[in-house]
């Protein structure tokens, strides 16, 4: 099996009656594959056009970290899709709900996710996903959905994320066939899409799998720091958070850390 070549004609095939991947572009070296997307949907490209780098030299994470990947080894994409403004929230839920199912199924993992779109394996991420997008005249115009995978690569071999991440090869001890894993993610993410657009909720499906929920949580958002226990997530899946005095507050974005009894410390030997 060869698991360092991406089959894109293979894939190109399977997607083609697909609105996500109907059009795939692939990249042996691309600084980021959202900057693609975003120069892409400037010039009037069509919706669910995927964009596949093999090495991505400037790939970036949630609050502008980088994502740490090696070449040939992992999973770096991003979908360009059109929305409506009202789906934004439902369109994180669908692609994370697409990833975390397509590991799941595996035997062996118990993918969860960590509010709001980490997928983690043993409280280790295993995939992140990042959602820009572009509003003009308060009309949105595209969105951006940008995907990394954590596939063959051993991360504890790089330092800064020895102990934060892991990767179905760390965790199984094999080699994965990414063609295949990467035809699967963007089927599940054109279904959830499609169900999205008829204005399905899928909001209880990607809050089940939430870690959590139930859990004593520090949120850090645009230089505030909120504390309490995370009771749930409203409709729209923005978090809802119940304080020591007993007061509830709502969360739209921000970067969770988990609360260990009363001191407050990081769930992972790093933050995530």
């Amino acid at each position: 099996m060869d698991n360092t070549k991406l089959e894109i004609e293979k894939l190109r095939c399977r997607l083609e009656n697909r609105v996500v991947g109907r059009r795939i572009i692939y990249h042996q070296v691309l600084a980021s594959s959202m900057d693609e997307v975003h120069k892409l949907a400037m010039e009037d490209g069509s919706e669910g056009t995927v964009v596949v780098a093999s090495e991505e030299t400037a790939a970036r994470g949630r609050f502008g970290r980088t994502w740490i990947s090696s070449p040939g080894k992992n999973l770096s994409f991003s979908v360009l899709l059109r929305p409506k403004a009202a789906q934004m929230n439902y369109l994180n839920m669908a692609t994370t709900l697409a990833v975390w199912e397509s590991i799941k199924a595996f035997p062996g993992l118990m993918p969860t996710i960590k509010w709001p779109n980490d997928i983690l394996v043993r409280g280790r991420k295993i995939s992140g996903i990042l959602i820009e997008s572009d509003i003009a005249a308060e009309e949105l115009r595209y969105a951006v959905v940008g995907v990394g995978i954590n596939v063959n690569f051993d991360p504890s071999q790089h330092q800064e994320i020895a102990c934060t991440a892991t990767s179905l090869y760390l965790e199984t001890g094999l080699l994965f066939n990414r063609t295949e894993l990467l035809g699967a993610v963007l089927e599940k993410i054109d279904d959830h899409y499609e169900s999205v657009k008829r204005g399905e909720s899928l909001t209880r499906r990607w809050a089940d799998q939430l870690e959590t929920i139930g859990h004593n949580v520090r949120v850090k958002w645009k230089g505030k720091t909120l504390e309490g226990k995370a009771r749930g997530v409203d409709e729209q899946g923005n978090l809802v958070l119940v304080r020591v005095d007993g007061t509830t507050v709502t969360v739209l974005a921000g970067e969770v850390t988990m609360q260990l009894g009363l001191n407050l410390e990081d769930s992972y030997c790093g933050k995530i």
